[in-house]
């Protein structure tokens, strides 16, 4: 892992005044079929917003790195988030942010997860609770996280299933579900690494594996103990 501790995340881009704290931005999009990029622009779909709110939450004052890949519309591509992640590893961040989900399977996202996983970086993704696979999630070694309504503030759950890994908080307004609970859980880990920067991807999975308030899959109309 990066000696220094940095957060990538990959999402609609952030407000002008969370820009202060970010150390750096960049917008990723498409014209014509080619790929672009250059300055971000302010969120202006506000699901980045709020996801970087929740990473805050567990994150602190951890520096951000913003790769920028949603426009108002809400739709982005595999080459696009690619483009973000490899950016992203070239700044030195340490785990990345992925609160979203793309239905079909590219070899250039694939490629790319696996490019960033080799130089160590962690990459958290979204899961829907159930439903079809969605992708960077799928892909080998990628943490799935999805909502878990059992858990509150500060707690997670081990899953194990083959819809997701882990289950964390699903949040409370409009950008509520799999999207704030994979921040959650990614601002957790950002903590952990604080404190115990000598963990390795496989270690911090163990580590959270072990130490998760609910394990198992949540079961409708049964008490948990």
């Amino acid at each position: 892992m990066a000696t220094e501790l940095r957060l990538g995340v990959i999402d609609s881009g952030c407000t002008l005044s969370q820009m202060p704290t970010v150390v750096a931005a960049r917008r990723f999009w498409l014209q014509e079929g080619l790929l672009q990029e250059g300055e971000a622009q302010p969120d202006a779909l506000g699901h980045g917003r709020a996801v970087l709110e929740c990473l805050r939450e567990g994150a602190g004052d951890v520096p951000v790195l913003v790769a920028q890949v949603f426009s108002d519309q809400g739709r982005t591509s595999a080459l696009q988030v690619a483009a973000a992640l490899l950016w992203l590893v070239e700044q030195g961040a340490t785990l990345v942010n992925l609160s979203l989900g793309l239905q079909q399977d590219r070899a250039v996202l694939r490629q790319a997860c696996a490019a960033a996983q080799a130089a160590g970086v962690v990459l958290c993704a979204a899961s829907p609770a159930r439903g079809a696979a969605v992708y960077p999630a799928s892909y080998p070694n990628v943490l799935r996280i999805t909502g878990d309504a059992r858990c509150r503030a500060g707690q997670w759950s081990w899953l194990g299933t083959a819809q997701a890994d882990f289950g964390a908080p699903v949040g409370g307004n409009a950008q509520a579900g799999a999207s704030l609970a994979c921040a959650a859980l990614t601002g957790r880990m950002c903590a952990l690494l604080r404190e115990h920067p000598e963990l390795q991807p496989a270690q911090l999975r163990a580590w959270l594996q072990a130490h998760a308030a609910f394990v198992g899959p949540e079961r409708r109309g049964v008490d948990e103990p």
